[in-house]
């Protein structure tokens, strides 16, 4: 039954989504196990909402209303949760956790991004052969005629333009092989096969963005719209990414693995996610909301917080060489950085990379990736300077009073690594944030048109009605 319906599709939409199938058995495979997840998850969702449809999860305030509805909870996203003590976790999995179980690179140590997709669709840690058998599926799909749209939509713009704006475009250009947006036209997706759509746009989209993307890094450097080196099909998602932008390290390579797959989502409520899955509710196709999802994550409040810290750490440097602070020489330096951030904080301004809205301890990106400067670039003046800030911060800010989280975020953190392995284009560092981010936010719109999620539509209010019932006289 289900080959007969899926070469009907075929035959009607002409988009030979059997066909494609057919060739792959990584993709069949893992068709099969979100059926197979989808159908447990079913028989809870139905209890829950048979059995439990009136019960309240959250509750909303005016505060909240007013507030950007922080801590309101009205959202279901599958792909990943975040506790306020133990941080981010993806199907369940801590970030250590997954660092221990999800397969590696042929070197180093740190998961692959192409691994921690897996488990974002199936919530099941893969085998190193179902990794690597879907690496290669990516590389397959990145069908270079329709990367030279992109590339030819890239190169039109201005020189100048920000890369996410690039980026974006990019993404949006690459949506003209859009199998949901087709099949949609064409009237043969209905809502039992949505997913199946939208998981061929989302592996097409996370096979070919990464060429984008390493093609708007070296117009930047160079001014040309083009990858500084040809594809290889050996090499994994981010060791390759990291290829076709130049960098020719293994370590950094294994940094690139670890960077690109303890961003990949931060549960749904986030700007990126949200926006994501919000525009994919009315039917946009992945590529239309993913861009959006990039919109949003260029905005100074979340993609772009990891510039803010590099500002503040290289102003945090030249003060300390101004005063001519040993950075070896631990106390001296930890009273030199505490004076300074005093001064900081009775100006008025705040410390960049420390304090997180949900987060109430140190959140684990952050650790992971002083674990990963501990074992590679111990000595590096940046990394001494974020760890002894590190160990000072949580001090004086509990002592200065006015943060729920005294503790250092991901964003604390990541610039440091870019900078030592010498991606200091600072611009771009957000462009990497999307590139990992893909994976997660477009899991979670595989799984909303699985579960078959209705287009979100919240209500709103206006203060003049606040007004009128609160502030009655």
């Amino acid at each position: 039954m289900r080959t007969a319906r899926f070469a009907m599709l075929s035959r009607c939409s002409g988009l030979s989504l059997r066909c494609a199938s057919t060739a792959s058995p990584i993709v069949e495979e893992l068709r099969a196990a979100l059926v197979k997840k989808n159908a447990e998850d079913m028989v809870l969702i139905k209890d829950l909402k048979k059995n439990h449809d009136g019960d309240a999860i959250g509750a909303s305030t005016v505060g909240a209303a007013y507030g950007g509805m922080r801590g309101i909870t009205g959202l279901v996203y599958e792909p990943s949760l975040l506790d306020p003590v133990e941080g981010i976790r993806f199907r369940g999995l801590s970030i250590p956790e997954c660092q221990e179980k999800l397969p590696k690179g042929t070197t180093g140590q740190e998961p692959l991004p192409e691994a921690m997709l897996w488990l974002l669709l199936t919530g099941e840690v893969p085998t190193a052969e179902q990794a690597k058998a879907l690496n290669a599926e990516l590389h397959r799909r990145a069908d270079k005629e329709v990367i030279s749209r992109a590339q030819k939509t890239v190169a039109a713009l201005p020189k100048g333009t920000h890369p996410m704006t690039e980026f974006s475009a990019g993404v949006l250009a690459l949506q003209t092989d859009s199998k949901f947006a087709q099949a949609y036209s064409d009237g043969v997706a209905n809502k039992s096969n949505y997913w199946e759509y939208a998981l061929e746009d989302s592996l097409n989209l996370i096979s070919r963005s990464p060429h984008v993307a390493a093609m708007i890094y070296n117009r930047l450097r160079t001014g040309k719209v083009e990858l500084a080196a040809e594809s290889r099909p050996e090499l994994d998602w981010a060791s390759n990414f990291a290829n076709m932008m130049g960098f020719q390290s293994e370590e950094f390579w294994d940094c690139m693995r670890l960077y690109l797959s303890i961003h990949v989502d931060h549960e749904g409520g986030n700007v990126s996610a949200h926006t994501t899955t919000l525009v994919a509710s009315a039917l946009s196709d992945p590529y239309l909301s993913f861009s959006a999802g990039l919109n949003g994550l260029a905005g100074p409040l979340h993609g772009l917080a990891n510039q803010e810290v590099l500002k503040y750490l290289f102003g945090m440097q030249e003060l300390c060489r101004a005063d001519k602070v040993d950075f070896k020489d631990e106390a001296t330096a930890e009273k030199a950085l505490t004076k300074y951030t005093w001064n900081l904080l009775n100006s008025g301004r705040v410390v960049p990379g420390y304090g997180h809205a949900v987060l109430r301890k140190t959140d684990p990106r952050y650790t992971c990736q002083r674990d990963f400067c501990m074992r590679h670039f111990p000595d590096d003046e940046l990394f001494q300077l974020v760890n002894t800030i590190y160990k000072i911060m949580p001090g004086i800010l509990t002592e200065h009073g006015k943060t729920k989280n005294p503790y250092p975020n991901v964003d604390a953190h990541s610039g440091v690594l870019l900078q030592h392995y010498g991606m200091t284009e600072q611009v771009y560092y957000t462009v990497l944030f999307g590139v990992s981010r893909q994976i997660g936010v477009l899991s979670g719109v595989i799984w909303d048109r699985l579960q078959g999620r209705p287009l979100e539509r919240p209500k709103s209010i206006t203060t003049e009605a606040l007004a009128k019932r609160f502030l009655k006289k």
